[in-house]
């Protein structure tokens, strides 16, 4: 493996003991971060000049549904019950597990793109064992880090089947995946499930899930929000069951009450919110603030491409500005006036995007920040001739002026996955046309138009 020397760059590290190096340098060797500092120096390495460039740990995108890139935009104007029925109900039925291969692909890569290098896929459209192997495949051939958090489908029973809420998750499967795709678990990719919940499930569905996780040491990660509760009061009894932990990750979270995000943070359970959809769908206010008022914060993810895009710094940014704007609406209802300074600072937003995620995933040790020993996950992200010149505060400019599209090199473990601009593929137009094709054949389903080929052909 190659010896990379990164240098000049305005390095924000995100290591509590180095900061930000006005200007440093990375050395990265057998794909770990070998020395941080100013004017390093070593021999028989490749130099890559980032002066004018941001040196940043690799974002990390707590929660997505990868599955669903061909869907771009289809539930922009959808709210959360539309969005349930058109999609869980509705086009989720008829992947194949060619659309879910190249769906995964094509958003892995994308996240790639955008200076993403771990990526948490919350799969949750695996009928078969070939859908299972298809995404995971795809996540493989993208090079990206990933969690790959293996779910169920939700479609309406058809006569004489349980309803998905009666549906344990299938032990027989998560131990297939651990023998076979996930038998080496230093790979880059990873495995996690993607379970119910008391939200979504009844409670000797959540008991087995929970107790399953904890066996096999996985994250089990859940959504909890959107109507009514299938299991009443069964957080309450899974925790006196002794099944909620570190190893629980819970997904939006908007109607837990005070009393046990308190219980959950005691636990030492984590949390994985996405703002803007959940903003923008009619889950909630994200629990951003409640979480920060407990002395901890969230991991922060795109959710639904098939809504929003997919770029973690547009997110990151939507999350400070919700709470932001839900602190100062609080201090005009209590004094008429805003507050003396903002609530939450920006270089908040970057922890939710680098270490939150590491810590979500119990990989801290390993990733979402910048320290001699880690995996060399890392972004290069442009200036620009004026964009984001000049540079008083790298982290708040980082935050508040980063963007995806000016991220120039990324790194995953050492290798080059993007580089001067382009990602290091030759077949993007390929996977652009099978992309295409996918989300048309999905589409018809609902009569849904689609202008992807005519735009490809003009």
């Amino acid at each position: 493996m190659a010896r990379v020397l990164l240098k000049s760059g305005i390095v924000v590290t995100q290591d509590k003991v180095l900061g930000v190096l006005p200007t440093g340098d990375v050395l990265v060797e057998n794909g770990k971060i070998a020395a941080i500092g100013p004017a390093l120096s070593a021999d028989g390495v490749e130099t890559v000049d980032c002066a004018g460039h941001f040196v940043l740990p690799g974002l990390i995108n707590a929660h997505m549904h990868t599955w669903q890139t061909a869907l771009r935009s289809v539930a922009a104007n959808w709210t959360l019950l539309e969005y349930f029925r058109h999609v869980h109900a509705g086009l989720a039925t008829v992947f194949t597990p060619e659309d879910i291969h190249i769906a995964t692909l094509a958003g892995a890569l994308n996240q790639i793109d955008h200076g993403v290098t771990t990526l948490v896929d919350w799969a949750h459209n695996n009928p078969t064992p070939d859908h299972t192997d298809a995404g995971i495949a795809g996540l493989k051939e993208s090079g990206i880090r990933a969690a790959f958090f293996h779910g169920s489908p939700k479609p309406d029973p058809k006569p004489g089947e349980p309803h998905f809420s009666e549906v344990p998750h299938p032990r027989r499967e998560i131990e297939r995946l651990m023998k076979g795709p996930f038998a080496d678990r230093a790979a880059l990719v990873t495995l996690g499930m993607a379970v119910l919940g008391p939200h979504y499930s009844t409670l000797d569905v959540s008991a087995h899930d929970f107790a399953l996780a904890k066996e096999l040491g996985l994250v089990a990660s859940m959504h909890q929000g959107g109507g009514e509760a299938k299991t009443p009061g069964g957080w309450e009894t899974l925790m006196q069951r002794g099944l909620v932990g570190p190893h629980i990750n819970i997904v939006h979270g908007n109607n837990l009450t005070d009393a046990q995000l308190k219980a959950f943070v005691d636990l030492g359970v984590t949390f994985s919110i996405t703002p803007e959809n959940e903003m923008g769908q009619g889950h909630g206010h994200p629990i951003t603030g409640r979480l920060r008022a407990l002395g901890t914060g969230p991991s922060v993810g795109v959710d639904l491409e098939s809504a929003i895009s997919g770029d973690m710094f547009t997110v990151a940014r939507v999350a400070l500005a919700s709470q932001r704007a839900l602190d100062n609406a609080a201090e005009r209802a209590k004094s008429g006036g805003i507050p003396n300074t903002s609530t939450v600072p920006a270089a908040e937003a970057l922890d939710w995007i680098t270490t939150r995620g590491a810590a979500m995933l119990g990989r801290d040790d390993l990733i979402g920040s910048l320290a001699v020993g880690k995996q060399a996950d890392i972004a290069v992200m442009s200036l620009g001739p004026l964009a984001m010149w000049p540079v008083h505060d790298a982290v708040a400019t980082v935050v508040m002026q980063g963007s995806g599209v000016r991220v120039r090199d990324v790194l995953v473990g050492g290798t080059f996955r993007k580089r001067d601009g382009k990602l290091l593929r030759t077949d993007i137009e390929a996977i652009r046309g099978k992309l295409a094709a996918s989300g048309e054949r999905i589409l018809g389903r609902l009569n849904v138009p689609s202008i992807s080929r005519q735009v490809a052909a003009g």
